[in-house]
Formats: structure tokens, C-alpha cells, sequence
């Protein structure tokens, strides 16, 4: 194992064998795991064979703990933050410990691996040297005037949508970027009923007011 205090590892999203043999090397031999949710997580540690202690670690305690896992690493402990699925840190807590080590001169290793939106992306047909990811818009305020700016993105643009908030989000898109917009909408990613729908933003709409709204969504629209 590489000499890092803390590690950020990417989990599956869906197939449990996109996970890298690195991360499995890694989750075995550091002394505690951070997990968003520990029974989520305790699943896939059971199903590759890690009996690390898990210690909970999410955005409503992540003030709280933070100061017990930076005590930790100060004794020379070894600690792996991993989310529920993809890679931490994208639309997920991260930020925070990452600064909090990087400040206390701990060595940070960020392994690669799954994360949603760059399969969405490359598989969409639409431009992907150039994007902004702009994970989930805010629900309420700030809302319309961040779609006012992004109405004049040249690049390539990235979402992440809940279920019962995509047909709401999809109509915006169409009243601020035109109906005829290029865009893709990937659901379930590395999963069985994995489906990306490719069109302009009305064809999309269509689609998915007759079809089911099931799974995280990923929504990647064309610049303009």
C-alpha cells in the first residue's frame, strides 16, 4: 500500500465488479473506513471480504467527527472515506476532510474509479473535451438564475437528477435552452436496466412522460 494518510476510494455505482483491484487492496489494509452510510457500505465490504471498522462520516456530522478522525491520522492511523456509490467529493461530502489533511501536512490519495457522469457524458454524442459539471441545480433559491447563466454555456453542461424532480428539471431546461437542445439522459448506470435516451429536450420529455422514472439520473445537455 502506497504511504498516504487518507485515502478517497471510488465505489461501484451499480455492477459490484467495477470495483478496482487497488481499492480492494487499499480498503483491506487501512486501520478504519469513513462511510457515508455504513450499512450500505457494509455490504460491499461483506461481499469483497473487508472486516475493517467502519465509522459513519456524512454531511450532517461531518463537522462533528472530523476532529476524532484528524486525531486519529495524528497517531499515525491510516483511514479510507468512501461514499455510497462513485467516487467522494462528487455530489458527495469530501471537500471538507480532504482541506482539514492538506492543512495538517497529511499525504492525500485520491485512487480512480467509477463515478456517474463521466460514462453519461462520453456516451451521449455530445461534446465531452470541453464540459462543465454542474451536479444537482439548487432546489429553490438561486434556481432561476443559475439556468438565466447557464442559457449561455458554450460548453457541454452536466446534471445530476433525482426521479421525481426530472420532467420539472427537463421543462426548464427546454423553456431556457430551446426545446430543440441537444441533450442525453442515462439512468442507471452499470446496472441491469441501464438506459440513455439521446434527442433534443422535447423528444427526451416525451419519452420519459410515458416510461418509467426509476433510478439516479445523469443529464447531459448540449452547449449552446
Amino acid at each position: 500500500m502506497a504511504d498516504a494518510n487518507l485515502y478517497i476510494v471510488p465505489t461501484p455505482i451499480g455492477n459490484l465488479a467495477d470495483i478496482t483491484q487497488r481499492a480492494v487492496i487499499i480498503l483491506s489494509e487501512v486501520d478504519f473506513i469513513l462511510a457515508e452510510d455504513t450499512r450500505t457500505s457494509g455490504i460491499l465490504m461483506k461481499h469483497l471480504g473487508v472486516s475493517v471498522p467502519m465509522m459513519s462520516y456524512h454531511m450532517h456530522n461531518e463537522h462533528k467527527v472530523l476532529p476524532k478522525v484528524i486525531d486519529r491520522l495524528r497517531s499515525g492511523e491510516t483511514a479510507a472515506l468512501v461514499s455510497d456509490a462513485g467516487t467522494p467529493g462528487i455530489s458527495d461530502p469530501a471537500f471538507l476532510i480532504i482541506r482539514e489533511c492538506i492543512r495538517e501536512g497529511f499525504e492525500v490519495s485520491c485512487l480512480p474509479g467509477p463515478t456517474a457522469f463521466i460514462p453519461a457524458l462520453v456516451g451521449s454524442g455530445l461534446p465531452c473535451d470541453r464540459f462543465v459539471f454542474e451536479g444537482f441545480l439548487p432546489h429553490k433559491k438561486g434556481r432561476q438564475t443559475r439556468l438565466k447563466n447557464l442559457a449561455e454555456e458554450s460548453r457541454t453542461m452536466v446534471f445530476y437528477e433525482s426521479p421525481h424532480r426530472l420532467l420539472k428539471t427537463l421543462a426548464q431546461f427546454s423553456e431556457f435552452f430551446g426545446a430543440d437542445r441537444q441533450a442525453s439522459v442515462s439512468r442507471e448506470i452499470s446496472k441491469v436496466y441501464e438506459e440513455t435516451v439521446r434527442g433534443s429536450l422535447e423528444e427526451i420529455i416525451k419519452h420519459f412522460e410515458s416510461n418509467p422514472l426509476k433510478g439516479e439520473f445523469v443529464i447531459v445537455v448540449g452547449g449552446g
